[in-house]
């Protein structure tokens, strides 16, 4: 080859290797102890199934989860000396309203009752309710930081979106789909997306979890039935996903969401 065209063909391998297909890639967040991702392991509606089954699975591994409680049902007026136990063991108590208002005019929501009903419900109510609701859990567990689960998604109330007007009363808020996290330093602590697993696979939710790990970001699970109630996860395969996450705690950080994402805020606020 002539020295002209070895020059031309060197230029051109550094040109391509300055191109922004070949730039460096930004630095992976940074998790503590070296752990590659975190898992939220988190459970709505307050479930006698989540009692029965969820929180000794739990205590068993040793791992620490969210439980979301709908403060108007059964299980928390009849069971709230467990719940209590729950907390003073580590597990966080979460938000999920006082009466679990959704919207009554979307498809296959037959089952929302006139006086629960969203689309009903103003903004300033559903804040009233939901700052009511954090007393009560304090009452409960004696904690002033709180998080929140958005009942079935749903933000728009009668007259406007009320999770902007009650995002200043929580260190984060789940909402939206898609449980694994694109990219930390960008997530919205307001907007935290989440995985609803139903009816899936010990295997199947750990493959959700190795995703998370070769992303470097976090997988937020909200469960709601374990081997029991509604929206199910057999105890098995919620088992296997424990004892996974157990057998390796070096890779994956488990906490309760309020840990996590206070972690998570104070990284993307760093210097």
């Amino acid at each position: 080859m002539k020295r002209s065209g070895l020059m031309a063909v060197l230029a051109g391998v550094a040109a391509l290797a300055a191109s922004p297909a070949h730039a460096a890639q930004p630095a992976r967040f940074a998790w503590p102890d070296g752990h590659k991702a975190a898992v939220s392991l988190s459970y709505d509606d307050a479930l006698d199934s989540q009692l029965d089954h969820a929180i000794p699975a739990l205590d068993k591994q040793g791992l620490k989860g969210t439980f979301y409680l709908q403060l108007s049902r059964d299980p928390v007026r009849l069971r709230m000396e467990e719940w209590r136990q729950a907390a003073r063991n580590g597990h966080e108590l979460g938000n999920h309203t006082l009466f679990h208002q959704c919207s009554g005019s979307l498809p296959d929501r037959d089952w929302v009752e006139p006086q629960r009903n969203l689309d009903t419900t103003t903004a300033a109510q559903m804040q009233d309710q939901i700052l009511l609701a954090n007393v009560m859990l304090k009452a409960l567990d004696g904690r002033d930081e709180r998080t929140l689960t958005i009942p079935c998604g749903d933000t728009r109330a009668q007259d406007g979106d009320y999770r902007l007007r009650v995002a200043p009363a929580f260190v984060a808020i789940k909402w939206g789909n898609g449980g694994v996290i694109a990219d930390m330093d960008t997530l919205d602590p307001a907007a935290v997306p989440v995985d609803v697993p139903v009816g899936v696979t010990g295997a199947q939710l750990i493959a959700r979890v190795e995703e998370a790990a070769a992303r470097g970001t976090m997988i937020n699970f909200t469960f709601h039935g374990i081997g029991g109630d509604y929206l199910t996860v057999s105890n098995e395969a919620h088992e296997q996903l424990l004892a996974y996450l157990a057998e390796h705690r070096d890779t994956y950080w488990v906490d309760t969401f309020v840990n996590l994402m206070r972690y998570v805020r104070g990284q993307q606020h760093r210097p």
